[in-house]
């Protein structure tokens, strides 16, 4: 990995969206429109949506405690552009939530993304940066986010999952994961089957497959960022500090 995560776990996000007039937006509007229109030439679904952003971030020191974050609404083409050109504004975060799904026997649950994303090919759980219908009064609701992103990507509605009364948040470089720990009561073989029932009935899904991960080792060769890795890495060396079954490649070092 690039740079070492910070992982921990907190009992609450709150989080808040303020106005603001973003510098790079404001100064980089032409590059911007140029990246964007070079983006959607590609890949003509792309939607120049709204969508939120964090500055402002507290972590807690330890354990428990909330996340603080102030959020600002933006375009998803600056957005993009500021991925793209490499984070040029270190103020700013990306700050998310995603639906950490694991099935009753044990396995992770991770999206691969369409060929016509924006992420295209990238591995991870369902998850989509916050957007104005994530917004209630003043506070981003990140834990709407996740159903949400569960529900279009997968047709899984949250209310099946036991869902862990901490989220576990991943902190690296630019990206905050906050991963909000959900179990199913079914196995991961007849979790993709149904999610691949419904993806077949979609003119054009989100993801393209779903995948089981068992051990980092089932991501060997696979475009997972290293957030997905970091908390996989994470969970499975908890499992095995905790004296659980688990095999010699849980370890793979990504």
């Amino acid at each position: 990995m690039s740079a070492e995560a910070r992982i921990f776990r907190v009992s609450r996000l709150d989080c808040r969206v303020r106005p603001y007039d973003w510098p790079f937006a404001r100064e980089r509007a032409d590059e911007i429109a140029a990246h964007w229109e070079r983006l959607v030439s590609e890949k003509p679904t792309l939607y120049d949506g709204r969508v939120l952003l964090c500055r402002d971030l507290a972590l807690p020191e330890g354990e428990g405690g909330a996340l603080r974050a102030t959020y600002f609404e933006t375009s998803f083409s600056g957005f993009i552009a500021w991925r793209d050109f490499g984070f040029p504004d270190k103020a700013v975060r990306n700050c998310f939530s995603m639906a950490a799904l694991r099935s009753a026997d044990g396995a992770f649950l991770l999206g691969e993304m369409g060929a016509h994303t924006a992420n295209a090919g990238q591995v991870y759980f369902p998850a989509g940066t916050p957007d104005l219908s994530d917004v209630r009064g003043e506070a981003v609701d990140l834990a709407a986010s996740v159903a949400r992103e569960l529900r279009e990507e997968t047709g899984i509605d949250i209310a099946e999952a036991r869902a862990d009364p901490h989220w576990t948040i991943v902190a690296l470089g630019p990206r905050i994961a906050c991963m909000r720990p959900l179990h199913l009561s079914a196995h991961a073989d007849a979790i993709l089957l149904r999610v691949e029932a419904m993806l077949a009935e979609e003119r054009e899904p989100e993801l393209a497959r779903m995948r089981a991960v068992r051990s980092l080792g089932d991501l060997a060769g696979v475009r997972a960022p290293d957030f997905i890795h970091a908390y996989l890495a994470h969970e499975f060396g908890r499992k095995r500090a905790s004296g659980g079954s688990c095999r010699t490649d849980d370890f793979y070092p990504g």
